[in-house]
């Protein structure tokens, strides 16, 4: 056997990356991807801020709400909102109303009164005095503190 030399292939030249039609349809392909997710993104994180500022104003809207509501039933102290009789003058035999609303108040006293109180943003009771009466409302909270109101009714 001879030594023949052995054939060589000849390397072909490389191409450079540039000169290939892939690269450029990867290349735009990656960018495009890039446009779209970033659009997405963009467009998740513009509603996240939407919402989370509607939230933020609607809670503040509530505590506002929730303020105005605690200052018309009386804030945080005790208080005798209304106290009145309807009506203020009977005739002997009649009953009269007597309506009340504290606010705060842990017990409730209306004296000279037979029948039941308790604390309440707005109650009436029954009573039919014989005479022209006064009557007292008492209320107290939980730390001893007293309020009265007091209202006549004219009996004729």
């Amino acid at each position: 056997m001879l030594n023949q030399p052995e054939l060589q292939q000849p390397v072909p030249p490389s191409k450079s990356i540039f000169k290939k039609p892939s690269f450029y349809s990867k290349l735009v392909f990656t960018i495009a991807a890039l446009i779209v997710f970033w659009i997405f993104f963009s467009r998740w994180w513009q509603n996240r801020s939407i919402e989370y500022r509607s939230r933020e104003a609607a809670a503040e809207k509530q505590r506002e709400q929730d303020r105005a509501t605690l200052e018309q039933m009386g804030g945080k102290e005790l208080a005798i909102q209304t106290f009145y009789a309807m009506p203020g003058e009977i005739r002997r035999g009649q009953s009269v109303q007597l309506c009340y609303g504290v606010a705060n108040a842990k017990s409730v006293k209306l004296e000279p009164q037979s029948n039941p109180v308790w604390p309440s943003y707005s109650r009436c009771v029954d009573d039919t005095p014989t005479k022209t009466t006064t009557y007292t409302l008492t209320i107290a909270d939980a730390a001893g503190n007293t309020k009265s109101q007091s209202l006549t009714v004219q009996v004729r």
